[in-house]
């Protein structure tokens, strides 16, 4: 996926600002390979503080499993890096911060940690919106720098579509 098929950050971020607000939700985020970014995005809007709860960065497992219930059994079976490991995540965060809908992000930012099955660039992303759960994979290009970007762009802009579909 290019970045230019990626609707701009701001853009989504509004648009996720009236839907929300429009519910009445509350939305949060974990995040690994983003590393904040998407709550960053987020907070930088005026007037957050009425939909967006909060964040867990969770970049070790351990915070993955400790802190978003994410099961030992899925990064074992799965990995860290996988849709099973992002909608726990997804979940996780949604139940922790008491929100309406969560995002996540795993994924392979570079430049090292990659490997066949799993290349620098993928990133699995988790959204729970209510009792549902989806989850997506994309594989970016780039830089480190890039590559988040792109995933946090991706991320809300996938997360409006569905709260747009629902």
């Amino acid at each position: 996926m290019s970045a230019q098929k990626i609707p701009a950050i701001a853009d989504s971020v509004g648009q996720l600002a009236k839907l929300l607000n429009e519910r009445d939700w509350l939305m949060v985020t974990a995040e690994s390979c983003t590393g904040g970014s998407v709550a960053a995005a987020c907070t930088d809007r005026p007037g957050s503080s009425t939909w967006f709860q909060g964040s867990v960065v969770s970049y070790s497992n351990q915070v993955k499993t400790d802190v978003l219930g994410v099961p030992d059994v899925v990064i074992e079976q799965h990995g860290a890096v996988s849709t099973q490991c992002a909608e726990a995540m997804a979940r996780g965060a949604q139940l922790l911060l008491q929100a309406a809908v969560a995002v996540s992000t795993t994924g392979i930012a570079g430049p090292d940690g990659g490997s066949r099955a799993k290349p620098v660039g993928m990133v699995c992303f988790g959204f729970a919106i209510g009792k549902q759960l989806y989850s997506d994979t994309q594989y970016f290009k780039g830089d480190r720098s890039q590559i988040r970007a792109q995933a946090s762009a991706y991320a809300l802009s996938k997360l409006s579509s569905y709260l747009i579909d629902k």
